[in-house]
C-alpha cells in the first residue's frame, strides 16, 4: 500500500461508490442518488490540484453531467467500461501518473484488477467480500453514504491539503 502522502489522483466507480447502488428506472432513464458531501470532497480535491476520474460500467450522460459539476473533467469520465484496468491505464498515462500515485475506489468484481494495480485500493463497507479482500482500505461508510468523502478527506488531511478557499470556490463552481 502506498503512503497517503504519495497519492496524486482519485479514481472512482459510480454505482455502489458514489451511490448506494440503487437505480431507479423512469421512462427508460436510469436515475441515481448522490450524496452532496461526497461531491464537495471531490470539488475540494480538484481545487487543491488532485486529478480525478470516473470509471463505470454505467452508460448515461446524466452520470457525466453530475460528475462534471463535482469537479471532474469530461475527458476523465469513462462510461460503459467493461474492462476497467484499460481505462485506468489510459487515465494514468494521459496524466503522467504511476499507478501507485492513484487511489481507486470500487465495490464489485469488475473493480478488483484496478484495486490491485493502484497505489491505494479502497472500498465501502458494503462492498462484496472479494473486493474487501483485494482492497487496502475498507471504509466504515457504505457506498453513497459519505464513503467518497471519507476516502478523499483521509488522503488530503494526511497531506495537509484539506481546506476550502471560499473565494476560489466561488470562481470555479
Amino acid at each position: 500500500m502506498t503512503d497517503l502522502k504519495d497519492i496524486k489522483a482519485f479514481v472512482f466507480d459510480i454505482d455502489g461508490v458514489f451511490t448506494d447502488g440503487g437505480i431507479y428506472a423512469i421512462d427508460g432513464d436510469l436515475l441515481r442518488k448522490y450524496e452532496a458531501k461526497d461531491c464537495m470532497a471531490t470539488r475540494i480535491a480538484y481545487m487543491n490540484g488532485f486529478k480525478t476520474g470516473i470509471i463505470t460500467g454505467g452508460i448515461s450522460d446524466v452520470i457525466a453531467q453530475r460528475m462534471v459539476r463535482c469537479g471532474f473533467d469530461r475527458s476523465d469520465i469513462y462510461l460503459g467500461v467493461r474492462k476497467k484496468i484499460e481505462a485506468f491505464d489510459d487515465f494514468c498515462q494521459r496524466h503522467g501518473l504511476k499507478p501507485e500515485q492513484v487511489m481507486y475506489c470500487g465495490d464489485d468484481l469488475p473493480d478488483i484488477p484496478v484495486l490491485k494495480a493502484c497505489g491505494l485500493g479502497a472500498c465501502p463497507a458494503d462492498a462484496v467480500q472479494e473486493v474487501k479482500e483485494a482492497a487496502d482500505f475498507v471504509s466504515e461508510f457504505q457506498g453513497g453514504r459519505f464513503f467518497v468523502r471519507n476516502t478523499v478527506e483521509m488522503v488530503m488531511k494526511a497531506q495537509n491539503k484539506w481546506y476550502l478557499d471560499d473565494d476560489e470556490y466561488k470562481k470555479i463552481f
